[in-house]
């Protein structure tokens, strides 16, 4: 098949589809003698796994990196490497957001238990000086 078709098989707009391939990301179109590339039905599915990988929070060269060449040649402990490094990754940030959302709490609670009588210039100090933050 030709991009267009790939294109619209995969929803992808063909400049993506020219961006994998310049990434070394898809390899599966052959040139023809009149310069365009003929697509078989699997660049479909290596089009949407590089899709999937994306949104799962792979970067460009961590999917080239387990993306084989073929569907044939699968290399499963690398792939499994990958995913479990993936999923650790996401384990951290999943601590550190929660770490930061709870700081962000706080601060949100102790700014809004300003004092009636408290101007914000006031309040503003006395959130700094209870996070021990100097003044300047």
């Amino acid at each position: 098949m030709k991009i267009g078709e790939l294109a619209k098989r995969s929803g992808m707009a063909a400049s993506t589809i020219r961006f994998y391939e310049a990434k070394g990301l898809l390899k599966l179109g052959n040139r023809q003698s009149n310069g365009y590339r003929d697509y078989p039905l699997e660049a479909v599915a290596a089009l949407s796994l590089i899709s999937g990988a994306q949104q799962a929070g792979f970067s460009l060269d961590e999917i080239k990196q387990v993306l084989p060449d073929d569907f044939s040649s699968w290399r499963h402990d690398e792939l499994i490497s990958a995913l479990n490094k993936k999923v650790s990754d996401i384990e951290s940030l999943e601590v550190k957001l929660a770490q930061n959302k709870a700081h962000l709490q706080a601060l949100i609670q102790l700014i809004g238990a300003k004092p009636d009588d408290v101007d914000c210039k006031d309040n503003a100090a006395r959130v700094m000086a209870s996070m021990n933050i100097p003044r300047r």
